[in-house]
């Protein structure tokens, strides 16, 4: 036979000779766990037929797929590669392997990535105990330590994905292999470190991307390598939280303010980018002015007012109202307020501002002096009782003081014994005092002044009946008439010598005492029992001289009327402790 029909073609038989060459010697080296390459030629539900070039056609289970999905993306016509698992044909097909193909491949990758420091793609497949299957064609282990540069808190974030890996560990005869990704990351962010501390220079701008927020500032992406934004360097204003000015995700704009490449530190400034308000501060608000402003903070010790974007002012709670009593700022003023405010004082250093709400409205005082001043009376309210007087709210937010001495004309030990808190009354304006914020209230003085009436009533050498109130060391005070006082001297006290008066008086006790000296301008009387004595003797003798018979001689009748008149005496032991 001369020639062969094939396929409706002609060839020579020096032509068949040849393929059936060529078929004998690729036929003597298919040996069992060879890799050969074919063309796909039929899918099925069971099989994948191949065509390797062979007398008789290679088949691949499905079951040889590991993943499913991975089969899905094979069609007629697609080269494949597969591991011869015998020569000879089984049912008229040879079987072939494709796991053991990935294998192999999968080994040989792991060998070069080992051996020069490189990297494979895996897919991590399941956690399990001290860390991860990844799966690079075989089953590799990624201990949790190598998983990232950071801890992993969620493992679960890290099943199903694909990433690259180093490989640390690598034997081929036990196809084993531990693999990192921490390494990896390590490198890149090395390379990345390496590339953005190269373009860093302080003042320079740069785009970020918010990476983290925290209470003491935000981290910030420069493109691998993160920079902190401190909390101080965002605003020139008050900031509380970072997150009132920005949100993770957020890209801004930075500025360089400093860094350290060894350290892996940098510092970024946000408010750097625009000028400092507080330059010439000094110029735009000066002491006494009145601006606008808007509350942004109330404190327990006062409102933070917003003058402009970066600039506040402190009103404290003691420059909120004129009222004497402190008020707290949320009674005062809201969040967000538009308020009117006097600026009290301007420190550039400390770069803060003090100002007052009260001092932008006249002060009550000027406004009651002008309406009402000294002299004149009003009615209110005791509000507060202390030891040293009383305080009365003549009007809304305006209070004076009613000092214990101007309560009564007659001494007392305690405001509480005349006054009651609640109780509404009438006072006469003594002083009102607008620089020091003092008004002056008195209740006494509505009666007249019992002093000037007593000066006109009662003159030097007048007898009067009086009630000794304290006793001293150099003397007793009376009470001559209530709220009118004097003092009886040791040396008025008797004929005799006392030197110890509570030895001989009592306080409550009454007697009478003649005036010897009076200080109408310091208001101060002086009494003497020993004069007083004396003209109660002289009186007796008087009306006696006037009643008995003129025979009687001087000797008689002055003897008659000493035993009639008492005289101090020391008292005794027993009657002081009677007493006490």
């Amino acid at each position: 036979m001369s020639e062969l029909t094939k396929n409706n073609k002609s060839i020579s038989t020096k032509d068949y000779e040849e393929m059936l060459d060529k078929y004998k010697f690729k036929a003597a080296e298919l040996k069992p766990g060879t890799l050969v390459k074919g063309k796909v030629l039929k899918i099925t539900s069971s099989f994948i037929l191949v065509d390797i070039g062979s007398k008789s056609e290679g088949i691949i289970p499905v079951e040889d797929f590991s993943d499913p999905e991975n089969m899905k993306k094979i069609k007629a016509g697609d080269e494949i590669e597969a591991i011869l698992e015998r020569s000879t044909p089984k049912d008229g097909y040879l079987p072939l392997s494709k796991s053991k193909a990935i294998a192999i491949k999968a080994l040989d990758n792991l060998e070069k990535a080992h051996k020069y420091n490189n990297w494979i793609i895996g897919k991590i497949s399941e956690k399990v105990n001290k860390g991860y299957l990844v799966d690079v064609g075989i089953k590799t282990f990624l201990p949790d330590s190598h998983a990232d540069i950071k801890p992993v808190k969620n493992p679960n974030q890290l099943i199903g994905k694909r990433f690259k890996f180093k490989v640390i560990k690598f034997d081929r005869k036990s196809e084993n292999a531990v693999v990192s990704r921490k390494l990896l990351l390590i490198d890149r962010k090395e390379k990345k470190k390496r590339q953005v501390f190269s373009q860093l220079k302080k003042g320079k701008t740069f785009m970020g991307e918010v990476k983290t927020l925290t209470h003491f500032g935000a981290f910030v992406d420069l493109g691998g390598i993160e920079g902190l934004l401190h909390i101080s360097d965002m605003s020139w204003g008050k900031v509380n939280h970072p997150s009132e000015l920005f949100k993770i995700g957020q890209k801004i704009e930075v500025v360089i303010l400093d860094f350290d490449e060894k350290e892996e530190k940098i510092s970024l400034g946000y408010k750097q980018l625009t000028e400092d308000p507080w330059e010439n501060i000094e110029e735009k608000y000066q002491e006494g002015q009145k601006v606008e402003g808007k509350v942004v903070n109330l404190t327990d010790f006062g409102a933070f007012v917003e003058l402009e974007k970066g600039v506040e002012g402190l009103v404290h709670v003691s420059d909120l109202t004129w009222s004497r009593k402190m008020v707290h700022p949320k009674k005062v003023l809201s969040p967000g307020e538009e308020v009117t405010v006097s600026i009290l004082d301007v420190n550039p250093n400390e770069k803060r501002i003090s100002l007052g709400l009260k001092q932008v409205k006249p002060h009550p005082l000027e406004t009651l002096k002008n309406k009402y001043g000294p002299g004149k009376k009003v009615k209110g309210k005791i509000t507060n009782i202390t030891a040293f007087g009383a305080f009365m709210e003549v009007e809304k937010g305006v209070e004076g003081l009613i000092h214990i001495s101007d309560i009564s004309w007659k001494k007392i030990n305690h405001p509480s014994d005349e006054l009651k808190v609640g109780e509404e009354i009438e006072a006469l304006i003594l002083n009102i005092d607008v620089e020091k914020e003092k008004l002056s209230l008195g209740i006494k003085q509505l009666e007249g002044d019992i002093w000037e009436d007593f000066f006109k009533r009662q003159k030097v050498g007048d007898v009067v009946n009086v009630k000794i109130v304290r006793i001293v060391d150099f003397g007793v005070f009376v009470e001559i008439t209530p709220g009118i006082e004097g003092v009886v001297f040791l040396s008025e006290l008797g004929d005799k010598k006392i030197e110890d008066p509570s030895e001989v008086f009592s306080v409550g006790e009454e007697r009478p005492a003649k005036i010897i000296k009076m200080n109408k301008k310091d208001k101060k009387i002086s009494l003497s029992f020993k004069k007083a004595q004396l003209e109660m003797q002289k009186m007796e003798y008087k009306k006696y001289m006037q009643s008995q018979d003129t025979k009687h001689t001087l000797g008689d009748i002055m003897k008659d009327q000493l035993k009639n008149i008492e005289t101090p005496k020391r008292k005794s032991k027993k009657e002081k402790e009677s007493k006490s």
